[in-house]
């Protein structure tokens, strides 16, 4: 069999394979040899059907696709094998089948082409000596102590209060009803619109301003108990319910009762209530080294995130979409079944409708996630950076105890343990070569306003990509 090779775009392998007319001859009779074994005739036995009444009753047509198909297949194999061809995925034929059926001779040379996806070499131009910014992260020494003041909140006993009007930080328990405010130019006369769901009775709230839409907590404060008044507010745009965004209303309110917190004394006796320590010393320096080290990982995937983006940029790429399509696979199964342990209908959620626009939503981030990984993997290949067995077998026994008694691959664990060590390993060699510029933290990344479904999406990939590869795996395995 003849192949010659000829490299296309998209890391591709383009292939043109000549068929002998040996071979092309005798699939032919091969294929007409299977049909009479298996035709029915009438008044013929099974398998006896005469080759000229069996080729009139198929059709010439019918039996060279058989064939063309059949050799198509084989011979692709075939030559992948010979010219040590590391494919992935299906082949594709770029020949016109029909062409083919119609050129087609059995006992002369058939050509056609086809092409392959190949894994995808890596121009990486520069790689030691990045120069980049990283936002800087520090340790915010009052997260201790908002949390023991959230804490000491929660464990707040309310005491009834009569003598005052409600005041921030009391807590009210009123009786409200909701009307959407009159347009400019509406009759004054007319009867308000209700907006549905917003009217409540014994409702118990915290006077935060954050606690309810703009306007309602404010008009709340000087009331007193016993007192009927109507609160003005405004809904914020963008707001969950669209049809409300940005929309003035008018509360009914009726304040019934009104409560103080009287906060726990901040001591021993406190922290043994919250926490398994003895006393609020040894609670606080647990606190701290938490923060700390919250703030340390968060620095450093700050740098992490940074050197990614820097390297990538050095670095082209030529994708296949095997490859490609491969990814959107893994990240739309993986958040399937993170959706699905949250107790979601993934059938409603993954359907013929979604599943098209969901592949074309993941599509950019499949991208950008193996620029990354394959920069990374060249690094490593450039720089012999290797996990070592010692490192892999340590770390994979700390995986495995994790998830002890859950059904889990250890072969599959052992390979992501490795991945990740590896890429671990990868990212530190860049960091210790590069020259980095701490800036202020969210100066590189201005939030952007997006739809709440944007949103969503985004917390959930931030969520995933925050998992780790060896969870990913483990949890896939566990489904398995």
């Amino acid at each position: 069999m003849k192949v010659t090779q000829e490299k296309l775009p998209a890391s591709q392998i383009g292939l043109e394979i000549e068929i002998a007319p040996e071979k092309t001859k005798q699939t032919y009779e091969k294929v007409i040899q299977n049909y009479a074994r298996q035709a029915n005739v009438s008044g013929f036995r099974k398998g006896k059907v005469p080759r000229q009444i069996l080729l009139q009753r198929l059709g010439k047509t019918r039996i060279k696709a058989a064939a063309i198909e059949e050799l198509i297949q084989d011979s692709i194999g075939e030559a992948i094998k010979q010219e040590s061809i590391e494919a992935i995925g299906q082949p594709e034929l770029r020949s016109s089948f029909e062409e083919l059926i119609e050129n087609y001779e059995p006992g002369k040379p058939l050509t056609f082409s086809a092409a392959v996806d190949v894994p995808p070499q890596i121009d990486l131009s520069e790689y030691s000596g990045l120069q980049f910014k990283a936002e800087e992260v520090k340790y915010d020494n009052e997260q201790v102590d908002k949390v023991l003041a959230q804490e000491r909140q929660q464990m707040a006993t309310l005491i009834p209060v009569e003598a005052r009007a409600a005041q921030l930080g009391d807590t009210a328990i009123l009786d409200f009803k909701g009307f959407l405010a009159p347009e400019e130019g509406a009759d004054p006369e007319a009867e308000l619109e209700v907006i549905p769901g917003a009217e409540a009775t014994d409702f118990q709230v915290d006077l935060e301003e954050d606690k309810f839409i703009p306007g309602f907590i404010s008009g709340i404060i000087g009331m007193n108990p016993g007192e009927t008044k109507e609160v003005d507010a405004q809904f914020p745009d963008p707001y969950a319910n669209e049809e409300l965004a940005g929309k003035a209303a008018k509360f009914t309110v009726t304040l019934k009762e009104l409560k103080e917190k009287e906060l726990p004394e901040l001591n021993d006796d406190f922290a043994q209530e919250i926490s398994e320590f003895d006393n609020l010393t040894e609670l606080r320096n647990s606190l701290e080294e938490r923060f700390q080290k919250e703030s340390d990982d968060n620095a450093k995937a700050k740098k992490q995130e940074s050197l990614l983006n820097e390297l990538v940029k050095h670095a082209k790429f030529d994708l296949p979409e095997t490859m490609v399509q491969q990814e959107v696979d893994a990240m739309l199964t993986q958040t399937a079944m993170r959706l699905s342990q949250q107790g979601l209908d993934i059938k409603k959620l993954f359907n013929q409708d979604t599943i098209p626009q969901l592949r074309e939503r993941s599509r950019g981030e499949a991208v950008d996630r193996l620029q990354r990984t394959l920069a990374l993997r060249e690094v490593g290949e450039r720089e012999s950076i290797k996990a070592t067995p010692e490192e892999i077998e340590t770390r994979f026994k700390e995986v495995m105890e994790e998830y002890s008694g859950q059904d889990v691959d250890p072969d599959k664990v052992r390979e992501a343990v490795e991945n990740e060590l590896l890429t671990e390993k990868i990212i530190d060699w860049l960091l210790e070569r590069s020259e980095i510029e701490l800036v202020p933290e969210g100066s590189l990344n201005p939030p952007e306003t997006d739809t709440e479904e944007e949103t969503v999406d985004s917390q959930e990939q931030n969520e995933n990509d925050s998992e780790g590869e060896v969870q990913e795996t483990v949890s896939a395995t566990a489904e398995e």
